[in-house]
């Protein structure tokens, strides 16, 4: 993991896995893209590579990673580049993460690629701080699914040094490329980011290593016992800002998540199609960043969802900052006030949707 293009993450990975083969561990190359980077590309040299798959999509052939040929050769080890890849459409999987699942539900131990950035929880954050938002995420749980988290760090004038003399990109790219990512102040903060993340990394495995399993095992209890969190869904866009900040909480905390829409009692005919098309997009979102979701109902929402967040134990309750449009006809801005004068008892965070950072 990095924060930027061209700090060497795949230069390491394949001297990790060229180590791997001079112990005689058959070890094979799933995906690699050099972007011309003739260093990376030495480095590959005596490895195995398996052929990309090519595929047609209007009219044009794009090649995307050869998942079924991966699973055929059956390697120890696969070299997958670019986890955060989305593939083109008519491949058998969305995203290149999706065929790394794969490969590891085979048995097959993976090596990969990927910045900071592209982290679903982070991605408000990144977006606050560079005014560009990161389109392809990688759920938490996955990368906290990793035997080993790499981070590889360089300063950020050194890596503008790399831009410049043309190792990261071609010339004819630097200038756009200076206009986006590679501003300095961007790459200070995005560093910033991966270094707190790489900490937390290793506070997490540190907390869950064998010699503190007891003891901590009773700590985590404890606090799921004493913390649970509560985001509310609405067809507001920013719901989805909402779902990644309680869960980015609940996953530094360690504690169970919920994300809950309300409804009318008695259904929801009364609501907007493309309200309750926009309701679970949002929940259908909760669910792959693996947070528990809930469709409650009650004439008034502020009642009936602070009644849910006692009967769970809810101690966070993480609401949007209220906006000119009700969102249900019943989900006034009156709903926000509502909670915070019912729920006395816990916590409510109310996320506000800062405008980038201007540059």
């Amino acid at each position: 993991m990095g924060y930027a293009a061209g700090v060497g993450k795949t230069y390491k990975m394949i001297e990790e896995v060229q180590e791997l083969k001079s112990q005689g561990i058959d070890v094979v190359i799933g995906y690699f893209e050099p972007h011309g980077r003739q260093e990376t590309i030495a480095k590959t040299e005596g490895l195995e590579l398996v052929p990309r798959k090519p595929i047609e999509y209007r009219g044009a052939m794009f090649e995307e990673m050869d998942t079924d040929a991966i699973l055929a050769r059956h390697p120890r080890v696969c070299v997958v580049d670019e986890f955060p890849h989305t593939n083109v459409p008519g491949s058998d999987r969305a995203k290149r993460w999706e065929d790394v699942e794969v490969l590891r539900d085979a048995g097959i131990n993976v090596f990969t690629t990927m910045n900071v950035q592209h982290l679903e929880s982070l991605n408000d954050q990144v977006w606050h701080i560079t005014g560009i938002r990161v389109r392809e995420t990688i759920p938490d749980w996955v990368v906290r699914q990793a035997d080993d988290v790499v981070l590889v760090d360089l300063t950020p004038r050194a890596l503008l040094h790399r831009l410049e003399r043309g190792v990261v990109y071609g010339r004819e790219k630097v200038e756009r490329a200076l206009q986006g990512f590679f501003r300095e102040s961007s790459l200070v903060a995005l560093r910033e980011l991966s270094l707190r993340e790489a900490a937390h990394e290793v506070e997490h495995r540190i907390t869950n290593g064998e010699q503190h399993a007891r003891t901590e095992e009773q700590i985590r209890r404890q606090a799921r016992k004493n913390h649970k969190i509560l985001a509310l869904v609405t067809a507001d866009p920013n719901s989805a800002m909402v779902i990644r900040r309680a869960g980015r909480v609940s996953d530094f905390l360690d504690v169970d998540c919920f994300a809950v829409a309300v409804q009318r009692s008695g259904g929801v005919g009364d609501v907007p199609e493309e309200d309750r098309e926009a309701i679970e997009k949002h929940l259908n979102f909760a669910r792959n960043l693996h947070i528990e979701t809930r469709v409650i109902e009650g004439e008034d929402a502020a009642a009936a969802i602070v009644d849910f967040a006692r009967r769970n134990q809810i101690t966070q309750i993480f609401v949007n900052r209220p906006s000119g449009r009700p969102w249900f006809p019943f989900l006034s801005n009156d709903t926000v006030k509502g909670i915070i004068d019912l729920a006395k008892d816990m916590q409510i965070v109310i996320v506000s949707d800062r405008d980038p950072v201007s540059h």
